[in-house]
């Protein structure tokens, strides 16, 4: 799909069909997730890719959102401070592997799209719970949840600020 299309045609999706995601397609947005710039190329994140069904549900129980528990793939997406640390200090563990989580959840979403798969980018969700539920060390942190699957809906597109709301010269 040509970019200016897949941003104008992307839209939160959250409900799903009963219907799985390929392993191929799967794979092509964790292939294309991995992608994704990261700060010094250290990819500071991991993603967890969950297809079981009761861990869906506790983390849409998490999110207080019920959509999640519908997508047949949710992707967790997690900081790895450690990683990026060991190279930027403080502000590598801080700020370079949040931002590398969130940019490959991003691209993640956008490889999604042009696959023909729906997803919506959840940050609303208790922390400490979703990690239990997925089982992850104390030294990763969960950043974004993206639930992923074939729409079973078509939202109207939203509008945008002008962008003399959002941008400025000096």
């Amino acid at each position: 799909m040509e970019f200016q299309k897949l941003l104008k045609e992307r839209h939160s999706i959250r409900v799903y069909q009963d219907k799985p995601v390929e392993e191929e397609k799967l794979n092509q947005i964790l292939e294309e997730a991995r992608s994704a710039p990261s700060a010094g190329n250290l990819q500071a994140y991991k993603i967890c890719v969950v297809k079981d069904k009761k861990a869906r549900e506790k983390i849409a129980e998490a999110a207080n959102q019920e959509f999640v528990a519908q997508a047949p793939v949710v992707l967790v997406f997690l900081q790895d401070p450690n990683q990026s640390s060991q190279k930027y200090n403080r502000r590598g563990e801080e700020l370079y592997s949040l931002q590398d989580a969130t940019i490959a959840c991003a691209y993640a979403q956008l490889a999604a799209a042009d696959l023909g798969l729906g997803s919506v980018w959840v940050g609303a969700f208790d922390e400490e719970e979703v990690a239990k539920i997925i089982g992850v060390p104390s030294n990763l942190r969960p950043i974004a949840i993206l639930p992923i699957g074939y729409p079973a809906e078509k939202p109207a597109a939203k509008s945008h600020r002008p962008l003399d709301e959002l941008v400025w010269e000096k």
